[in-house]
């Protein structure tokens, strides 16, 4: 049974493949001009989809085809060139045609997840006892497309990564004029409310001391979207600890929400109606 279905996986691919660099069969330096062939980049970026589902090591979900030292190699090089975020861009791109990303309304928050192995965006978590975790900034639009994604330690505070995750927000064509950003308390703070208003974004913000149902309002989105990408098990318990590599997976667990959110909404945009036509013929 396939990690993903194919209507994601095949588009994915598609596109994933399409910003991959050429690579020779063989490789030309060996110095008898004879090698082992290299191993398609389909074949590793369908293990790398089975690590991000299941979360499991690479020699558990390494096969005979593909060892797990290859399946390190080649997503070292991935992660290096960015490819995840500029599917991620374009999926955004192709959202927004098909359906419209709503940018007058944004939320911002918080994620944190486990990180056992450490690494470089690793940090004492204050909710699992100071042990290794991994904090995730995400903002989203006002139906919980995910925009952008920073990685950071646990430890961090979430006000100091709004900034950096605003920043991401270059990358889509342009926003309204009238943009609302929809945070919780913990970014009910002079550094927030300056940010937002040099980037002239109007800040609604929970106050300290009221309860969050409350006031939840329509930051509950960014929340759902959370647990979307937390139902990916490399994102759930992140064992990476390289930067460019937790990176690549944030992005590329962000892109596969975009795509699944646009298909799903474009199949009842865009579908004819079916049913038999009630009039009657003169």
């Amino acid at each position: 049974m396939p990690v993903l279905p194919v209507c994601l996986f095949e588009p994915l691919w598609v596109q994933f493949s399409a910003l991959l660099p050429e690579r020779p069969r063989f490789s030309a330096a060996h110095p008898l001009g004879c090698h082992r062939e290299r191993i398609a980049d389909r074949v590793v970026f369908e293990h790398v989809i089975a690590a991000l589902v299941h979360g499991s090591g690479y020699e558990r979900i390494a096969s005979a085809g593909c060892s797990d030292a290859t399946i390190r190699r080649r997503l070292k090089e991935w992660a290096v060139l960015g490819v995840s975020e500029q599917v991620h861009t374009l999926a955004l791109e192709a959202y927004d045609r098909m359906i419209g990303l709503e940018l007058t309304d944004l939320a911002v928050d918080g994620c944190i997840t486990k990180a056992p192995s450490g690494g470089e965006v690793a940090g004492r978590s204050p909710v699992d006892r100071g042990k290794q975790g991994l904090k995730r900034s995400l903002v989203t639009d006002a139906t919980g497309i995910p925009l952008h994604v920073v990685s950071a330690g646990a430890n961090r505070h979430d006000a100091p990564l709004l900034a950096p995750t605003l920043a991401g927000l270059d990358k889509l064509a342009g926003l309204p004029d009238d943009v609302t950003v929809h945070l919780d308390r913990a970014f009910d703070g002079r550094p927030a409310r300056t940010l937002l208003d040099v980037l002239g974004f109007d800040g609604s913000i929970a106050r300290k001391g009221v309860p969050a149902p409350v006031q939840a309002g329509a930051r509950w989105v960014v929340e759902r979207t959370h647990q979307w990408m937390n139902g990916f098990g490399k994102l759930r318990r992140c064992t990476e600890k390289l930067r460019p590599v937790v990176d690549f997976y944030l992005f590329l667990a962000a892109a596969l929400v975009v795509l699944r959110q646009l298909i799903q909404r474009a199949r009842r945009r865009y579908r004819w109606d079916s049913r038999p036509s009630t009039r009657r013929l003169k």
